[in-house]
């Protein structure tokens, strides 16, 4: 998630994301989220958010994805929920304030500090690949990658792996909202000589068609779309579109997946 502001006023950028929740119907879902977890300056394991801006601009991200499992969970009696590359089990947090019923939550990670992190909090996590998961006798309902997909070296293979070998009803995934298909490698093109890992660097920012090409081609059916915009329509705060394609991301796309081999299938060289 790119959070840089740059030289604008984080100002401008607060009251755009305030307005854009409002029209959005976010807001209450994010007062009811922050009120489940207050305080979510530790989210990442690589910059902290140290002021308003960059809570609120994450929390909203978070009511977007809470909103897209709200849409599915009534299906179960009880669940069971596995969150793909979360930093630090907030989204389990949040999942057991939200949901009354039996549920069983699960972060799985490859980075040995998120593991540890959201393990402090009282919270299960494996430290492994999710396609792996079949080695340890979990099947959930629903699997969550939340920012995480376009941080993947092959994304095709992974989203095959969860498809093929695991027993998953739903897979939600949200990335960053673009509307022509590129390559992220952004440390690369600035020429920045700092270090880089999984977690701030990009690989695959690909618009809302590509992806589900992608995910078609992987063993999924697309159930349900929609994006999450960080700018008001309805207001004068509009302008600020061109500020946040210029310099982060207009919003993020989200996407409700239901295991189906239809076209995986037909690709004989899995």
């Amino acid at each position: 998630m790119q959070i840089s502001v740059n030289n604008f006023s984080k100002y401008v950028y607060l009251r755009s994301l305030q307005e854009a929740a409002r029209e959005q119907n976010l807001t209450g879902l994010a007062r009811k989220l922050e009120h489940i977890v207050p305080d979510i300056s530790e989210q990442y394991s690589t910059f902290k958010l140290d002021n308003e801006y960059l809570r609120t601009k994450v929390r909203n991200v978070h009511a977007f994805q809470m909103s897209l499992v709200a849409e599915v969970a009534e299906e179960f009696k009880n669940m069971v929920i596995v969150d793909i590359g979360d930093s630090s089990g907030t989204h389990l947090q949040y999942l057991s304030g939200l949901y009354e019923k039996n549920i069983k939550c699960l972060s799985v990670n490859l980075d040995p500090k998120a593991v540890e992190k959201i393990r402090n909090k009282g919270l299960e996590a494996v430290l492994a690949r999710a396609e792996n998961l079949s080695d340890y006798d979990i099947n959930p309902d629903i699997f969550l990658c939340f920012e995480t997909l376009e941080h993947l070296m092959d994304p095709f293979h992974f989203l095959h792996e969860l498809s093929s070998k695991t027993s998953a009803k739903y897979m939600i995934i949200t990335v960053p909202y673009v509307r022509k298909s590129r390559i992220g490698l952004h440390h690369i093109r600035q020429g920045r000589e700092d270090g880089v890992n999984a977690e701030n660097t990009h690989i695959f920012e690909l618009d809302p068609e590509d992806w589900k090409l992608l995910m078609r081609h992987s063993g999924w059916e697309i159930v349900r779309e929609k994006i999450y915009l960080q700018y008001p329509i309805w207001s004068i705060l509009y302008l600020t579109k061109s500020m946040w394609r210029k310099y982060d991301f207009e919003g993020f796309y989200g996407v409700i997946l239901k295991r189906d081999d239809n076209w995986s299938k037909r690709y004989l060289d899995w």
